[in-house]
């Protein structure tokens, strides 16, 4: 069953549960005469609710509101942790051993802290945002006509023939384009979903990982970096977009992105990268049928 707004419900659930079990093991270790210190237990929060976010929330979350809520989560600790004189002082403890490097351990601490992290930082930022494929030199293009065919990852698709392979019922049965109506108001998150929602749902993690940055949350052409771009990624909501599109030209484009458009393309060009080189062909139909659930829109056929 879809309830509108469940996110924040099992988002507050889970930190429920998660803070319970923090006071839970705290009480059991003061009552054999142990305790985690404040700086380790600091830590260990901010650790665990990071993981929440990232692995345990479903969908997956945008990496910018993951940023946000780990940022308030971090404030929330300092002002617990502050709250008190005796609380601060012993999370401060070992940070100033550290950076006095009071003992041969803390200076080895201090060398790592100093020189090693930075340097780690450093390089996973420039790995970030390094490249990882030639860019296009212009910018996008009304999609041009198809080809007949495309090789994807080795595998030649006849794009008029083609069908999407994950396009089945809860019997593993094809549905035809149009059949899966009766699915758009159903939630592919649900424990027992399975069949057409069960890849709908794979499909809308791997938007959300991929593509959501330009194409938006709501598939509006509204991401977080669609404004560096002239004209805007394509806005999927539109009727006039992937509604007038067979679900064929769909794959082809995402897999070939703008390096892969024919010359009749240009002078524009596509902003899209190349999907096929970090997605599979399965990954990239998923994709397909999320887009398509989402916006409520049938892909149309060469009939």
């Amino acid at each position: 069953m879809w309830i509108e707004g469940y996110k924040p419900i099992e988002l507050l659930l889970i930190l429920t549960i998660a803070t319970f079990i923090y006071i839970g093991i705290n009480y059991v270790l003061q009552k054999i005469g142990k305790r985690i210190p404040a700086f380790p237990q600091a830590l260990l929060i901010w650790l665990g609710a990071w993981s929440i976010f990232k692995y345990v929330l479903t969908p997956p979350i945008p990496s910018a509101l993951l940023y946000t809520y780990m940022g308030l989560v971090t404030l929330v600790i300092f002002l617990f942790i502050s709250s008190t004189e005796k609380g601060w002082s012993e999370f401060k403890r070992p940070i100033l051993n550290t950076v006095m490097a009071v003992t041969p351990v803390y200076k080895s601490v201090r060398s790592v802290s100093f020189v090693v992290l930075p340097l780690l930082i450093g390089y996973g930022t420039y790995d970030f945002n390094v490249p990882k494929f030639d860019e296009p030199i212009e910018l996008r293009t009304v999609h041009p006509a198809p080809p007949a065919s495309t090789t994807v990852r080795g595998q030649n698709f006849t794009l008029q023939t083609a069908r999407n392979p994950y396009r089945v019922d809860d019997k593993g049965e094809y549905l035809p384009v149009g059949k899966e109506d009766k699915y758009f108001k159903q939630n592919p998150f649900a424990p027992d979903a399975k069949g057409y929602l069960l890849y709908v749902k794979e499909g809308g993690s791997i938007f959300f990982q991929n593509c959501h940055f330009c194409h938006g949350d709501n598939l509006n052409g509204r991401g977080m970096f669609a404004f560096a771009f002239n004209p805007i990624p394509a806005n999927f909501s539109d009727p006039g977009t992937i509604a007038q599109l067979q679900e064929t030209f769909v794959f082809w484009r995402i897999a070939k992105g703008g390096p892969g458009l024919p010359r009749e393309g240009f002078p524009w060009a596509s902003a899209m990268p190349p999907w096929e080189e970090h997605l599979t062909t399965d990954e990239i139909w998923k994709v397909n049928m999320f887009e398509y659930w989402h916006t409520e829109f049938f892909p149309r056929t060469w009939d």
